[in-house]
């Protein structure tokens, strides 16, 4: 059965797909999107006007999902061979696809579904990345229909996203249908997030001898050389956020047995450092899953449906993967833009049927993560709207690999022997590359909450 807002969205589809073929929805992350297009397809199958489907997704997991979810809906094989009414693919597919694909576009009634089309970006030819401009100009005007779904409608780099409208003389994006994390709370389809920032009393930092003192993590940064990466390598920082997370999982799993965690680490030795720490300081049961690993959509599987405490990533549980156990977060990446820090949180929005859906994310007080949290209650923040007059010149910021499994770069800056012994990663970790040391103590916690009236 389809949530109110499922349905709603739903014939709203349909009844532009009568005059129109393009249409854009924004739903907060863990609303059920999927579902929704899956809805859109199954009608559209029935009245005759598809015979097939693509889905677009920016990874193999999100994809396997998408497989999932549209198969179970239509009642058909989206597998993409003989027999199959359709085929679920990522946007990197769109660089090797060839020339079937567009066949298929044009000689068949198709629908194309493009899953958080914010990886793909362009209004016109002077503002084409490589993803957008595959997408605009292979797609747009084959496909007998485009279904385009975003829980983020913009772009941190500010390039405006493959479909959106732009209207108003303020350069609002208009999308088809919204529906927000606000009203998603409210109507109880996404769990109230409680934001749990961690910062110091006192810092300090020793270079050539001379020592430095501050008191907080956000003068640390500004007044020395010390950087964000710096501070989420720290061991005694990892140590005060897992504490914290590590303790709020255990209180949920009182009640649900097999709540688990997320920890989103910068590199993949940081994600060692992190999986050492939650099961020798903390005796907790860890899983990790890297770019590297051959097995990583088995990885997820496996914690998606096993007892296992804590799963371990770097940008493989970001976007898109459904895993509704999951309950609290540790946002410990080195990226700190805001499209990120949404996808990161979207993981522990899902409701499920079990009675204490709380959702929990734990991060340092960066000044950037801290204003995200602040303004959660803003479906699109006001520093992204973008008027379609505006020029935008320069080179992307965010390529989608950095979001993705696919081709992802290892960062030299958090290199830890992952073997080392506990105290011998806490003595490494209070020095960074230029050899500086850094202290911080008297750690201190804020909890946000943007939507206090969900518990009147």
């Amino acid at each position: 059965m389809l949530r109110a807002w499922q349905q709603e969205c739903s014939e709203l589809v349909l009844s532009k797909f009568e005059t129109a073929n393009h249409f854009l929805c924004l739903a907060c992350p863990g609303a059920g999107k999927s579902i929704m297009a899956a809805n859109v397809a199954e009608h559209l199958f029935r009245q005759g006007k598809i015979d097939y489907v693509v889905c677009f997704s920016p990874s193999r997991s999100v994809a396997e999902s998408l497989k999932g979810t549209f198969e179970k809906i239509v009642g058909r094989r989206i597998n993409g061979r003989i027999g199959s009414v359709g085929v679920s693919l990522t946007y990197q597919s769109l660089l090797y696809s060839g020339d079937q694909l567009l066949d298929d576009l044009s000689s068949n009634k198709v629908l194309v579904v493009f899953d958080e089309i914010h990886h793909c970006s362009g209004d016109n030819v002077t503002s084409f990345n490589s993803w957008g401009a595959q997408l605009v100009d292979k797609i747009q005007h084959l496909a007998t229909f485009t279904l385009s779904l975003t829980g983020t409608p913009w772009r941190t780099d500010m390039l405006p996203i493959s479909f959106a409208q732009y209207a108003d003389p303020e350069g609002n994006i208009i999308c088809d249908y919204v529906y927000g994390l606000t009203q998603a709370v409210r109507d109880g389809v996404c769990r109230k997030p409680n934001i749990v920032i961690l910062d110091v009393d006192q810092a300090s930092t020793t270079d050539g001898g001379k020592n430095q003192y501050f008191y907080s993590i956000n003068e640390l940064i500004k007044e020395t050389n010390i950087s964000y990466q710096d501070i989420i390598t720290n061991n005694k920082a990892i140590l005060e956020v897992l504490k914290r997370a590590v303790e709020k999982l255990a209180e949920l799993r009182c009640s649900i047995v097999n709540s688990g965690g997320l920890v989103v680490a910068s590199s993949i030795s940081h994600a060692q450092q992190i999986k050492q720490i939650l099961e020798v300081e903390y005796e907790q049961t860890v899983s990790i899953v890297t770019y590297q690993h051959d097995d990583a959509l088995d990885r997820i599987q496996a914690f998606r449906q096993d007892n296992t405490q804590w799963i371990v990533s770097i940008a493989m549980i970001s976007e898109g993967t459904d895993i509704p156990r999951l309950q609290v977060c540790c946002h410990l990446s080195d990226v700190t833009t805001e499209l990120y820090f949404r996808q990161i949180l979207g993981r522990i929005l899902r409701v499920t049927d079990r009675s204490n859906n709380q959702a929990w994310l734990y991060t340092m007080a960066e000044s950037n993560l801290v204003g995200f949290s602040e303004r959660l209650n803003l479906d699109v923040p006001d520093c992204y709207v973008k008027s379609c007059q505006d020029s935008i010149d320069g080179l992307l910021l965010e390529p989608l690999s950095t979001f993705s499994e696919e081709k992802l770069i290892e960062p030299v800056a958090s290199e830890i022997n992952p073997i080392l012994e506990s105290s011998i990663l806490d003595e490494l970790s209070n020095f960074n590359l230029r050899g500086d040391v850094i202290s911080l103590e008297r750690f201190k916690e804020r909890i946000i909450s943007s939507f206090e009236f969900c518990c009147l």
